[in-house]
C-alpha cells in the first residue's frame, strides 16, 4: 500500500536540484521521483547527470526528474554474451557489409528510439522537446550514438550521455533482429578498451538483467559517478579490434 508522499518540489529554470535523498520512496506510487519543472538546457542536463538525476516524463506532463534507489547498472566486466548472441556477433564481425559507427547518425538514432513502441507503454517518453534537448547535448559533445549498420542501412542502435568516464545509457531501437544488442555489445567493448567500468541503465528490466546489468545502491552509484566524471573523455570512435574483448574470451 502506498502512502502520501511529501510535496514535490517545483523548479524554475536554473534552480538547483534538491538532494537526491529527498526522492519519493518505494512506499509511494512513483519511487525515485525527485522534482518537477526546470528546463532541459545543456547546463541543466549536465548538472543533473553529474548528480545521478535524469528527466523522464510523457506528453502532457511537466519535466519530471528522477533518481531511483537502487540504480540499474551494467558493470561492463559482467556483460553477458549468451551463446546465441555470440554467434550473431561473430557473423556480424565477419561480414564486410556490417559495421559499428559512433556519432554519424545521432538524429536518426534518437528519432528511431522515439518512434519505437515499448511493451506495456501507450506512448513514448522521448517527446519532441526531449529530442531537441538531447540533440543540443550531442552538439555540445555530451550525448553520443552507437549505430549498427548493415549494407549501408541503419539497422539499430542506442544513444547515451557521457561525462568523462561516466556513461548513462538512454534508449535503444532495432529495425533488424539483435541490432540493438549488437550496439550495446559494441559500447561494452569500447568501455572495456578505455577502462570505463560501468554503464548506467537507470531502471530494472528483465532484458537488461539478461545482459548482465544488476541493481546498485544509489550511494555506491553516486560515488562511482563522482570519480568517473573527472576522468578525461575518450575519443568516441569504434575500432573492430575492440570486439576481441568479448569474442576472444
Amino acid at each position: 500500500m502506498s502512502h502520501s508522499p511529501s510535496a514535490l518540489p517545483w523548479l524554475e529554470p536554473g534552480d538547483a536540484f534538491p538532494a537526491v535523498e529527498s526522492t519519493w520512496d518505494g512506499q509511494t506510487d512513483a519511487p525515485g521521483l525527485l522534482a518537477a519543472g526546470g528546463d532541459l538546457s545543456v547546463d541543466t542536463l549536465c548538472k543533473a547527470y553529474a548528480n545521478g538525476i535524469f528527466p523522464w516524463f510523457s506528453k502532457g506532463q511537466p519535466i519530471l526528474w528522477w533518481s531511483p534507489d537502487p540504480r540499474m547498472v551494467l558493470t561492463v566486466a559482467n556483460f553477458r554474451l549468451r551463446r546465441s548472441l555470440r554467434k550473431v556477433l561473430a557473423r556480424f564481425v565477419a561480414d564486410v557489409r556490417c559495421e559499428i559507427r559512433f556519432d554519424t547518425a545521432f538524429a536518426q538514432v534518437i528519432s528511431a528510439c522515439a518512434g519505437t513502441s515499448r511493451h506495456g507503454q501507450p506512448g513514448t517518453w522521448i517527446v519532441p522537446n526531449m529530442v531537441q534537448a538531447y540533440t543540443h547535448l550531442h552538439e555540445a559533445g555530451h550525448a553520443h550514438s552507437v549505430e549498427t549498420w548493415v549494407n549501408g542501412q541503419l539497422a539499430g542502435g542506442l544513444y547515451f550521455v557521457a561525462l568523462g568516464h561516466a556513461v548513462f545509457g538512454e534508449s535503444m531501437f532495432s529495425h533488424a533482429n539483435d541490432a540493438s544488442k549488437i550496439a550495446l555489445a559494441a559500447l561494452a567493448c569500447f568501455c572495456l578498451e578505455h577502462r570505463i567500468s560501468a554503464i548506467d541503465c537507470q531502471q530494472n528490466t528483465a532484458h537488461l538483467a539478461s545482459l548482465g546489468a544488476a541493481e546498485m545502491p544509489r550511494g555506491v552509484f553516486l560515488e562511482h559517478i563522482r570519480h568517473a566524471k573527472e576522468q578525461p573523455a575518450p575519443l568516441w570512435h569504434f575500432s573492430p579490434l575492440y570486439w576481441n574483448h568479448i569474442l576472444s574470451a
